[in-house]
């Protein structure tokens, strides 16, 4: 896949322009979870990568339809940049990490540690980092790792402990917040 450098129109370009004519356009919804919303509101996440240095601020939810173009994106931007290997991100899990951003009314992007994982990256993190679970959703693409510098790991896991749908790690030493969509459910200090 070409970054897109050297071309005078990206895909991120365009990509970019939707999201800012759809947030002129569209109406924004409020401080509470997107999964339960109604049509006639949109859904935006901002991430950047600690790890790539790349960053994405798509719309990617419109009025009860997720906009498949987006969600590849974000897919992309989330991958394994250890093997550069892509699996698609639950929207479900970026619906999580978007409401609880927009709780929390941070104006910042969030920055993201680690996305999908392949069962080999996985399997080296496990033996070098304590709590890394063997059969993590990162390999399924449901779970990412994020930090905010102007909210704290209690405040992020608040607010995504909110959402009500899915599993919320605490990691305080790290600096950061696991955010999935499998079960509920909530660990760490």
């Amino acid at each position: 896949m070409s970054d897109g450098r050297s071309q005078g129109v990206t895909r991120r370009g365009l990509l970019g322009l939707f999201a800012a004519t759809a947030l002129i356009a569209a109406p924004t919804y409020g401080n509470a979870f997107g999964l339960l919303r109604g049509a006639g509101d949109i859904r935006r996440i901002r991430m950047s990568s600690a790890h790539t240095g790349e960053a994405i601020d798509l719309i990617y939810w419109i009025d009860g339809n997720y906009v498949p173009e987006a969600l590849a994106e974000i897919s992309h931007f989330a991958r394994d940049y250890h093997s550069n290997a892509v699996k698609a991100i639950d929207p479900r899990t970026i619906d999580i990490a978007a409401a609880a951003h927009r709780m929390m009314d941070a104006d910042e992007s969030y920055t993201l540690l680690s996305g999908y994982r392949t069962a080999k990256t996985n399997a080296q993190l496990r033996a070098n980092t304590r709590g890394v679970a063997r059969n993590s959703l990162h390999m399924a693409g449901q779970a990412t790792d994020l930090r905010l510098k102007s909210r704290s790991v209690t405040q992020m896991a608040k607010a995504a402990t909110a959402c009500a749908a899915g599993g919320v790690g605490r990691y305080s030493k790290s600096n950061f917040v696991h955010m999935d969509c499998g079960p509920v459910r909530l660990w760490g200090r």
